[in-house]
């Protein structure tokens, strides 16, 4: 019984450098922030981002005093984009906890079935880091159907202006009939701007909540065509050109790779559907490497390099930027 609440001291312990580990900004991120950093704050403000704090933030509830503990790390930003981003009403300190919760059930589980300590604190570790990644596939799907709505929103924007309309009433055309999840956001936009928040509040507003490059693209060519001045619509025109190549030439190189992404699964999960077909068909064929110290030996070592074979070939393909 002490062990296993040890070990749950531990879990949560470790659970916080998951956490930290799953959600730190990519280069490309880092990059993108940095090259759109001079446009956040208007000329004749004060120095600062601000835009963070209009976001609104829900209640903890009985977990708020991780809220607390975590609020001054950078990590503690990082999860709240992650949240935003997935459109999710939970919060930071209910996700910290379902991560500890699942790890440490893993660790349970295995632990009682395999009575081995370090397979069973492997398995909750990795266990920790399934809600970031839940939370991360769920922001990437929701950027992609953003992406994928885009172009043919920022046509409509431009048909509108041509029309005669302006920037705010184009805004709020495509939040009507625009699809989902562009209408969304960009009803989001114009509510807040009639709201009295300046439009460029909104709109960065609206790239943290979506963190999609062909976004930034957008409403950088915005917010420079409102400094500098110029036709917006021819700029929306190209911007729409430049989207819709982007998404081709991604929809070619994806065609392109699909061989390299068969392979990696194939030889991802070929030792583990193996593993457990040989041990259906012969019982007790595998008793060897969860019994045995030589045999967890090598079933950790397996695990790592399988580990780091699909790392690997998940680097080559997607090193292709678009």
């Amino acid at each position: 019984m002490a062990l296993i609440i040890a070990s749950f001291l531990l879990m949560v312990t470790l659970t916080f450098s998951v956490v930290m580990f799953s959600t730190r900004p990519t280069t490309e991120q880092k990059a993108l922030d940095k090259r759109i950093g001079h446009i956040k704050v208007a000329p004749g403000q004060v120095g600062g981002d601000t835009s963070g704090l209009l976001l609104a933030t829900p209640d903890s509830g009985a977990f708020s005093f991780i809220d607390d503990l975590i609020e001054k790390y950078k990590v503690s930003e990082q999860l709240r984009l992650l949240l935003l981003q997935s459109d999710t009403n939970m919060t930071i300190g209910k996700l910290i906890g379902v991560c500890g919760g699942v790890g440490f059930a893993l660790l349970a589980v295995t632990y009682l079935f395999k009575s081995n300590f370090l397979l069973a604190f492997l398995v909750g570790l990795q266990g920790c880091a399934w809600p970031i990644l839940f939370f991360n596939f769920k922001r990437k799907r929701r950027v992609d159907a953003f992406n994928a709505g885009l172009a043919d929103s920022i046509d409509m924007m431009s048909r509108s202006l041509r029309a005669g309309h302006s920037v705010v009433a184009a805004i709020g055309i495509v939040a009507e009939q625009a699809v989902e999840p562009v209408k969304f956001e960009f009803n989001e936009v114009f509510k807040k701007q009639n709201y009295g928040l300046p439009l460029r509040d909104c709109l960065m507003e609206l790239l943290d909540r979506v963190p999609s490059q062909d976004l930034r693209v957008l409403v950088t060519g915005m917010l420079v065509q409102k400094e500098t001045g110029g036709n917006l619509a021819e700029i929306l025109d190209r911007i729409c050109f430049v989207i819709r190549e982007r998404l081709r030439i991604k929809g070619e190189i994806r065609t392109h790779t699909a061989q390299g992404r068969l392979t990696g699964w194939i030889l991802c999960l070929l030792p583990i559907v193996m593993l457990f077909a040989i041990n259906w068909i012969n019982p007790g064929y595998s008793d060897v490497l969860f019994e045995t110290p030589t045999g967890n030996k090598l079933l950790y070592l397996g695990v790592a390099l399988l580990f780091t074979g699909g790392f690997i070939i998940r680097k080559i393909i997607n090193g292709i930027e678009v």
